[in-house]
């Protein structure tokens, strides 16, 4: 359904209309009428210059976000002034709000400098985030918000996931990378306990005139585990009022959290629609692949050397958390360093048993190929490699489907662990084998063996 440009003015008042008075909206916006929006130019009628020029002098901020929300990034302002209602003559007035872009990368002489905020944690930059599917969303805003921070469409950048999948990671990356492109910009990072602690010793202490100065002087703003403000009204309250100082001011505001806005409870319904006003996006726990790359990068960053059974085995294993792939990589090197033995695989079992429930299998992946490559009279090697010829390709086809329906792995390490091979042609072999099965009684009879073997 396409929307009108009449909706999405109705859109831009809604927002206008939820951060101002009755009165103030009344009198500056509700009267006006959108004539057009084509080629980035959104074109307003007013009743008169005045009322055009005291939009620009004391509403362009929350105007300009309104219509950034609405209408996009880049999009310019124009307003048409009504010089004859009978008539419908006017002229036009273009915006001066967009220079506002430049506000605060100019650095004046009287803006406070970036000595008296906390350092953001030098280890959290996009160099050391490893990307991948889990957090492909996430990241690729994270880069657009630091080119251009508080002039996307992702103001707040809402990020929410479990524990230890990279959010703060993520967001203190942004942080590094506008200071990088902008160093003038102050950039604070701020778990919701400290700025929770810090406005209840500024209200004791009769301080909150400073306390929300401090806060609306950064360009962008960072605040991990929003969660925390759960039922604390007075720091609510207070956030809201910083929240949108910022955000009109197109300043950027990055939140993180445990679940997404809608789940959320005890938050005010004002500070959970501002919440949802930007991106929400979700980092999901790693899957296979990107618990690889994060062990492959920590190694290298570490000089550690694990065998390639090593690697599997934790990626395979640790799979919530990537700040316990971390702790195992220190494990292991510290029980190697301190006892003076060499990382194998049975000291890697036994401190991975120590951060998580190991399941027993009954049947692994390898299992399922060395039962195979017997039944067929092959060498198991002849499965994993790229040999095409019909019998050892019915015999690879097999072992993929026996590894779907015997084990626990996730098709990518099913893959990975039958040579390396891709997500489409392990569903490409679990579909082949279903269609011949349906065909062909023989092989029903072959698989039906090979899993009373792998059974026992």
């Amino acid at each position: 359904m396409t929307i009108t440009l009449q909706q999405q003015w109705a859109q831009c008042q809604t927002i206008l209309a939820d951060n101002l008075t009755s009165s103030a909206y009344q009198t500056w916006f509700a009267p006006i009428v959108p004539l057009q929006f084509a080629e980035g130019v959104l074109v307003l009628q007013v009743k008169s210059q005045f009322v055009a020029e005291y939009i620009e002098e004391n509403y362009i901020p929350l105007l300009s976000s309104a219509i950034l929300r609405v209408f996009g990034a880049g999009t310019r302002l124009e307003y048409r002034v009504l010089i004859d209602a009978a008539s419908g003559a006017g002229t036009m007035v273009p915006s001066a709000g967009s220079a506002a872009k430049e506000q605060w990368t100019a650095a004046p002489q009287n803006r406070p400098s970036n000595a008296d905020l906390p350092k953001l944690n030098e280890l959290y930059t996009f160099d050391s985030f490893i990307a991948g599917e889990p957090n492909k969303l996430a990241r690729t805003a994270g880069l657009a918000i630091s080119k251009q921070p508080g002039y996307t469409a992702f103001n707040p950048l809402f990020i929410y996931g479990g524990s230890g999948v990279g959010k703060t990671h993520l967001a203190c990356a942004i942080g590094h990378q506008t200071q990088a492109l902008y160093p003038q910009a102050r950039v604070l990072y701020v778990s919701a306990n400290t700025f929770k602690l810090q406005f209840q010793a500024a209200r004791q202490e009769n301080r909150i005139p400073d306390f929300l100065n401090f806060y609306q002087s950064v360009d962008v703003l960072i605040v991990d585990d929003i969660q925390y403000f759960s039922g604390l009204k007075g720091t609510q309250d207070t956030f809201f009022h910083i929240f949108n100082y910022l955000q009109q001011s197109r300043k950027q505001l990055i939140l993180t959290c445990d679940r997404p806005p809608v789940e959320l409870k005890d938050i005010e319904e004002r500070l959970l629609t501002r919440f949802k006003w930007g991106l929400s996006a979700e980092i999901t726990r790693p899957d296979y692949d990107l618990r690889r790359n994060i062990l492959l990068s920590k190694m290298r960053r570490d000089g550690i050397v694990l065998s390639d059974e090593i690697v599997d085995f934790i990626a395979m294993n640790v799979r919530d958390s990537v700040r316990d792939l971390e702790g195992i990589l220190a494990s292991l090197l510290a029980h190697s360093t301190l006892t003076d033995k060499e990382i194998d695989l049975a000291l890697t079992e036994q401190v991975v048993s120590h951060v998580v429930a190991l399941q027993p299998q009954t049947t692994t992946v390898d299992d399922v190929i060395n039962t195979v490559a017997q039944h067929y009279n092959l060498p198991p090697k002849a499965l994993l490699a790229q040999n095409r010829s019909k019998d050892v390709s019915l015999a690879r086809h097999v072992a993929v489907y026996l590894c779907k329906q015997l084990t626990d792995r996730s098709l990518t390490e099913i893959g990975y662990r039958m040579g390396r091979r891709t997500h489409a042609t392990v569903l490409h072999s679990i579909a082949y084998v279903r269609d011949m099965m349906e065909e062909d009684a023989v092989l029903r009879q072959h698989i039906a063996q090979l899993q009373s073997a792998l059974h026992h």
